[in-house]
């Protein structure tokens, strides 16, 4: 009896190991080829902005989903020039027609006050913990309204907006 658990103990033994090992370089492999996860997502802080809030309260971020090269970055330097802080511009993989206004929720005034600039674009909301509004441009841009009121009135004298100091440097 011995014998036999000594002659299939000892393979049976070592292709358990050999498959434990496997399974392991399977599952290093695949977490060490991964793609590293999001950062974290830094809410938005209750600030103080009196009974309006303007463009310079409100971080935007562009994003070109037309096949046109430069839209993402004429539309940030017309935000720009209108005051409001541009996080971020860019390409998005998603193809945009007319011009998208991406916000926390389409009734909250940093979202009504982007989308003034926009007449007939397309104002959705996605739920964002930052309070940023995200403006996507594409080759039927509805245009850019430079007379747009660079302030919106507000119920509450304080607006949940990003924190200074979680905002990306500006891109030029």
């Amino acid at each position: 009896m011995q014998r036999y658990v000594r002659m299939f103990g000892t393979p049976i033994t070592l292709l358990a190991l050999l498959a434990i090992l496997i399974l392991g370089a399977r599952w290093g492999y695949r977490n060490v080829v991964a793609p590293p996860p999001p950062p974290p997502l830094v809410p938005c802080v209750d600030q103080n902005v009196g009974k309006a809030l303007t463009t310079k309260q409100v971080t935007v971020q562009v994003y070109n989903g037309g096949s046109k090269s430069g839209l993402a970055k004429i539309v940030a330097t017309q935000l720009r020039g209108a005051g409001f802080t541009i996080a971020k511009t860019g390409n998005t993989e998603v193809e945009v027609g007319a011009t998208q206004i991406i916000g926390a929720d389409v009734n909250n005034p940093e979202v009504k006050l982007v989308a003034g600039f926009f007449k007939g674009a397309k104002v959705t909301a996605d739920g964002r913990a930052d309070h940023t509004v995200e403006v996507r441009v594409g080759n039927a841009a509805t245009g850019f309204n430079p007379k747009a009121p660079h302030q919106i009135a507000v119920t509450s004298p304080t607006v949940c907006l990003p924190s200074p100091s979680a905002i990306a440097t500006p891109a030029s």
